[in-house]
């Protein structure tokens, strides 16, 4: 959202970013239901990361205002480029996590199983490194409230890649955190008065609808091309981000 309207529209960053930010809200608000709904959500493990990304998300909003705008563009470039290559070396199938032992997911009871659409059979999972996951889970709170991302371009690879969480979980998860992470940078924005409404209005309307086909179309698609596609359009966006913002 934040690269098309600056890059596209030639919104100012920060008025853009106080769109992304509501938008997100407007994402997990439509998308969060149907997951939860489908029983895609990991509710447990979802209140244990927000925990950390809350906080990281009002510090992130705080931050966005002393931070200059070249540096928002430099930072947003950094963080899709580590996302696109985690998702690109992401095996295409899910991996076989061996069992660890951890005590605190144990103790929080926060492992969980599904059943995937796709083939019809419930698959298990054990959430692994769980003091790992809600580090970066706090590391995605700020970016998301330093650059009005919904955090999930950090959080969905730490929970698959580090945490062992399938990705259809993953995803759901994330979305269902997104929006309390965007509600509580949102306040920071209204009060700095970097939110239009002019142009998080609409915006925020396209994304609900779009936010709602992409929920029912997560079932029906594998997760090995739209990773691959992915992964490909967040390489460029970051290069356009980044030339920008080494501009003088």
């Amino acid at each position: 959202m934040v690269p098309a309207l600056t890059l596209l529209l030639g919104v100012d960053i920060r008025y853009a970013i106080g769109a992304s930010i509501v938008s997100v809200i407007a994402t997990s608000s439509g998308a969060g239901a149907a997951y939860v709904r489908d029983r895609l959500v990991n509710i447990r493990l979802a209140m244990f990361l927000e925990l950390a990304t809350t906080l990281g998300g009002l510090g992130g909003a705080f931050l966005a205002g002393v931070v200059g705008g070249r540096w928002l563009y430099l930072v947003f470039a950094a963080a899709m480029t580590y996302t696109a290559v985690a998702m690109w070396r992401h095996q295409d199938k899910e991996r076989s996590h061996p069992p660890r032992v951890d005590a605190l997911a144990d103790a929080l009871a926060l492992h969980g199983s599904y059943v995937d659409q796709m083939t019809g059979k419930e698959v298990g999972y054990r959430v692994n490194r769980s003091p790992l996951g809600l580090a970066l889970s706090g590391i995605a709170g700020v970016l998301s409230g330093l650059l009005g991302i919904g955090g999930g371009i950090i959080k969905v690879p730490a929970m698959t890649l580090v945490m062992g969480i399938p990705m259809k979980i993953a995803t759901a998860s994330s979305n269902f955190m997104i929006g309390v992470t965007a509600a509580a940078s949102a306040g920071v924005y209204f009060a700095r008065g970097d939110v239009d409404p002019f142009i998080a209005g609409p915006t925020a309307l396209g994304v609900l609808a779009g936010s709602l086909l992409g929920a029912r179309l997560m079932h029906r698609l594998r997760s090995s091309a739209l990773r691959a596609a992915f992964s490909a359009v967040l390489i460029l966006v970051a290069i356009q981000m980044a030339l920008k913002g080494a501009r003088p």
